[in-house]
């Protein structure tokens, strides 16, 4: 059968963002338009032919027909195995497992993340590498200079595969795998963690709720919790993967996981509550009446992972991004080891992690990981958390507040801004830029500050540089405030304000946090004016 080379004209708009191409849905249903960003990743990646590649997605609405167009393009374009998950499923942490695994030459998912699915909502695909990493800045931005003057790609024309039924076919000269998603991740979570004391722990009545959210997740969770750990039936919900999520918002915070958050705050709530995203790759902690932040979140693994069987030897290095709590930076020094802010993007974890200088990493959207795959994973970091509850016989509050008695806690909030105008959101950005070097040594209502810039990143691996990545307002230890764009949006200019206040105080530890960053939110009002420039009094979300 034939492999056909279509003419095409280019689109100008398909540049990545933070974590690949993100638009809505109708956008990839236009003639061409999936094709043109494929074919520009074979072109510009030819490691790719005579080598393996992995594909699946989150199960999003197209996506199966995604994974199919992907198919017949890797055989046209001289790929000799395509590992593909049942039924088109993958998570972004399984994916970036199997491409380690398999010794595979990249991988394609399909996902908009944390985005909302279905016909009006949105679609995208991620590009990982050799090693289970995220696309390089630098590779991004050949893939997209090349889409802007592709003149045609290349199709295999052909009966289309199976993509529900395990078991190897073939295409032309590739070689088709149709594998179970789960069972290689379940495998690696099996060998990192110990089974045998969480059993324990959920035989001894302890309780965990896990919300799906009608996404990826659904199948790991059900097989990891349910079959390998004997946690009962009513501990994974929403575990059915469906095109529209449900009609849900598959994000796992405070905004969009109302039911589990409700179940946390209950009477007799579960010993832990916990959710993850699309794809997988994020997660939100809760314990009885707790919310654990991203940031604390961190903090509180780096200071615990040692009762984790695969981190007993201690951890090489830790890191965050830039707009996270400094909450784990307190612990990189008492702990001795080494400590990196990087810009957002997992992408910028990566070399440190190939390059050993690594153990444990994290960001403010609610991602957590470690160096046992290249992306952030949201069902480790559940199992990271009930493998110490298991381990240490303490609650989550007990953990919790022992850790902010011992180091503090950074109170912390982000306000999103969604689909501001190009120009409101510039207005914004550009006017607190232009004043930053005045802040410094101004005092607002007793906090001084002390450094203000707009964060430049040297990675210390390769030596690039990533310019331009938020702006900074810096009060000492005491507070901070940033102001960055988001590069995960589909609708025009999302900016997002993070609110960072440390207390140190005994008796001011278990305070609400929207009363105790409120004299922060005042300050930052007066010196970024989003309200006076876009009109916007109150953010679209915080979280």
């Amino acid at each position: 059968m034939p492999i056909r080379e279509i003419a095409t004209r280019p689109y100008h708009d398909q540049e990545p963002g933070t974590a690949g191409l993100r638009r809505k849905t109708a956008v990839f249903q236009q003639p061409h338009y999936l094709e043109n960003f494929l074919q520009s990743i074979f072109n510009v990646e030819p490691a790719l032919r005579d080598a393996t590649l992995v594909i699946g997605g989150d199960g999003r609405y197209h996506n199966r027909k995604a994974i199919r167009t992907a198919i017949a393009m890797a055989t046209a374009n001289g790929v000799a195995r395509v590992i593909v998950g049942q039924g088109g499923f993958l998570s972004t942490p399984a994916a970036s497992h199997l491409i380690r695994l398999r010794n595979a030459a990249g991988g394609f998912v399909f996902t908009a993340s944390h985005n909302p699915a279905g016909a009006e909502g949105d679609f995208g695909i991620k590009y990982s590498r050799a090693g289970g990493g995220q696309a390089s800045t630098e590779l991004t931005e050949q893939i997209f200079a090349h889409s802007r003057k592709l003149a045609s790609y290349r199709i295999f024309e052909g009966p289309e595969i199976d993509i529900d039924r395990r078991g190897t076919v073939r295409l032309g000269a590739t070689e088709i795998d149709i594998i179970d998603c789960v069972e290689d991740y379940a495998a690696l979570m099996q060998s990192l963690f110990d089974f045998d004391r969480i059993r324990a722990w959920f035989k001894h009545g302890h309780r965990l709720r896990f919300d799906a959210m009608h996404a990826v997740t659904g199948p790991y969770a059900k097989q990891i919790f349910l079959d390998r750990l004997g946690a009962p039936a009513d501990s994974v919900v929403n575990a059915i993967p469906l095109e529209d999520f449900g009609g849900g918002h598959p994000d796992p915070n405070l905004t969009y996981a109302k039911e589990l958050v409700r179940a946390a705050m209950a009477k007799d709530a579960p010993d832990l509550c916990a959710a993850s995203d699309g794809d997988g790759d994020r997660n939100l902690i809760l314990g009885p009446r707790l919310f654990i932040s991203p940031g604390d979140s961190l903090a509180m693994l780096a200071a615990n992972l040692k009762l984790v069987p695969a981190y007993r030897d201690g951890l090489k290095g830790l890191a965050r991004s830039m707009p996270t709590t400094r909450a784990v930076d307190r612990v990189a020094r008492e702990s001795g080891v080494e400590f990196h802010e990087t810009p957002t993007g997992w992408k910028f974890f990566c070399n440190l992690l190939d390059a050993g200088r690594l153990t444990l990493c994290g960001e403010e959207s609610f991602g957590t990981g470690s160096d046992h795959v290249r992306e952030k994973d949201g069902l480790w970091a559940v199992l990271a958390w009930l493998n110490i509850l298991a381990t240490s016989g303490r609650s989550m509050s007990e953990l919790a507040e022992a850790h902010w008695q011992h180091y503090g806690r950074h109170y912390f909030a982000r306000h999103d801004y969604e689909a501001l105008t190009q120009a409101d959101g510039d207005k914004v950005m550009n006017g607190l830029a232009e004043t930053l070097p005045g802040l410094i040594g101004q005092d607002f209502d007793g906090l001084a500050v002390h450094a203000a810039d707009d964060f430049e990143y040297h990675d210390p691996v390769d030596g690039s540089v990533a310019m331009h990545q938020g702006l900074r307002i810096d009060f000492g230890d005491e507070a901070r405030i940033v102001l960055r764009r988001s590069g995960t949006g589909t609708s025009g200019v999302t900016l997002r304000l993070y609110l960072e206040r440390l207390e140190t105080r005994p008796d001011e530890l278990l305070r609400d946090t929207t009363t105790k960053l409120a004299p922060l939110a005042a300050i930052a009002e007066r010196i970024t004016h989003i309200a006076e420039y876009t009109g916007r009094k109150t953010p679209s979300t915080i979280t």
